[in-house]
């Protein structure tokens, strides 16, 4: 059972339904309006629910929850384990007032407010109250894996993006998150994938977030993407949390761009949401740093030639920072190359100078090139 709200067209009030699913999963589900719970106003606030894991949603620019979804509103839309163009329900909740002293709502599915004239005019037959954004095509994966740090493993995560060059055609495409996972003084890794989104678990005691409720955050492609960029274009970061409803705040698409003082809160709507300084706020930023070698990277004094290995396939990035890096070494940070033959993968390291055609390549003017290629 989960709430929903519904204007009373008699009344002009906006009232919480207790509601429930029909079917949930099967691509026909419906919601069921059960019974009426109370006017607006009159509940208590909805406890928060932190460290649910059960499903991660994105649109471009935005990531539902402030990096989290918790809502049994919006599990019931859901599927498959993953996809790419759902229509997920709005979870509308109360926001205090607008400037001029009416009720504001915002949904939480969809980021946006709701309360303005055209917003009750463009309410349906049934009275559901669903924000502008409601048919927004989002992304979404079902029981991520969960990474749960300990000390006997190595374990890197990155925001995947496509090649800078090729000897095939690169095809853009949407950022991923890549893991790999070590045990420590091992070479061979048990996890080297791509993932669409992921889960990090941490302790505690380790107290990187203001709420201690907080024991999970979600990394998905927006937040990695933009955490990578702040870094390779050096944004001051930082991470505000808000607080009306104590969730990390998270800066993404045209926020992440320019480091600024006052924030918007994508999980309750709280518009005044202020750093001490101007910043790029992400929750990725303390869950980075409690890594005591993460911001230490050294360049490889490996050199490649790709003229030697004339006739065969490659690919090659600009090696990116990690989002989170456990081991107890320096990132490097160079040129990362792939050559194959026969569909063998015979070269896959990262190089301090890599030539290609006489010349050498440029470690920036790939990052430029990657990005270019990125749909995002």
């Amino acid at each position: 059972m989960f709430y929903s709200r519904k204007l009373n067209p008699e009344t002009g009030q906006v009232e919480v339904w207790e509601c429930k699913w029909s079917d949930p999963g099967t691509g026909m589900a419906k919601k069921i309006f059960l019974r009426k719970h109370c006017n607006e106003g009159e509940m208590e606030d909805e406890a928060e629910n932190h460290s649910a894991a059960t499903a991660i949603c994105w649109a471009p620019g935005r990531t539902i929850g402030n990096i989290a979804v918790s809502s049994e509103e919006v599990f019931g839309s859901f599927t498959n384990k993953s996809g790419g163009n759902a229509i997920l329900p709005c979870h509308i909740v109360p926001c205090g007032k607008f400037r001029n002293g009416a009720d504001r709502w915002y949904c939480k599915t969809h980021q946006i407010h709701w309360g303005t004239k055209a917003d009750l005019a463009a309410v349906s037959e049934s009275g559901e109250v669903t924000c502008s954004n409601h048919l927004m095509a989002m992304s979404y994966v079902v029981d991520p894996l969960v990474i749960d740090f300990s000390d006997f493993e190595e374990i890197g995560v990155w925001c995947s993006l496509p090649p800078a060059m090729s000897s095939k055609e690169t095809t853009p495409r949407p950022p991923k998150i890549h893991v790999h996972k070590r045990f420590t003084g091992q070479d061979k890794k048990k996890l080297d994938r791509d993932f669409d989104a992921i889960v990090c678990s941490y302790k505690q005691h380790l107290d990187l977030f203001e709420s201690n409720e907080i024991t999970q955050i979600q990394i998905t492609p927006p937040a990695a993407f933009e955490f990578v960029k702040s870094i390779e274009e050096g944004r001051e970061m930082g991470c505000i949390t808000c607080k009306k409803c104590g969730y990390p705040h998270l800066d993404l698409g045209s926020f992440a761009n320019t480091p600024h003082a006052k924030h918007f809160c994508g999980n309750c709507g709280n518009d005044s949401v202020w750093s001490k300084g101007k910043i790029v706020s992400t929750p990725l930023k303390p869950l980075h740093d409690q890594f005591h070698r993460s911001n230490e990277y050294i360049i490889p004094d490996r050199v490649l030639d790709l003229d030697d290995y004339k006739g065969l396939d490659f690919e090659l990035w600009s090696s990116t920072p990690a989002v989170l890096w456990t081991a107890d070494r320096p990132q490097e940070k160079g040129i990362h190359v792939h050559v194959y033959e026969k569909g063998r993968r015979v070269v896959d390291d990262t190089f301090g100078r890599v030539f290609h055609e006489g010349k050498e390549l440029d470690r920036k003017l790939l990052w430029k090139s990657m990005t270019e290629n990125t749909i995002y």
